[in-house]
């Protein structure tokens, strides 16, 4: 399993001026969270609070990545 480090303070605001650092950090967390979820998938008899978070994992999931497309979009029209 991979380290997870906290998002700090000043990432976050580093995030609000930085698009390019934004996108990287939301592109990494997504990343981990696909990777957790693959790892909470494999297993042959998930119990109900696995599947729980299974869902839970997918619905964030899909709310990172359309903020992806959005930061990305923001990016293209500032270019």
């Amino acid at each position: 399993m991979r380290s997870f480090e906290l998002v700090s303070d000043g990432d976050l605001a580093r995030a609000r001026v930085d698009h390019t650092f934004r996108h990287r950090l939301v592109a990494d967390h997504l990343e981990a969270l696909l990777d957790q979820l693959n790892r909470l998938r494999r297993y042959d008899a998930p119990d109900p609070k696995c599947a729980g978070q299974l869902r839970e994992g997918v619905d964030l999931a899909v709310k990172l990545a359309d903020l992806l497309q959005r930061i990305e979009g923001q990016t293209a029209r500032q270019a």
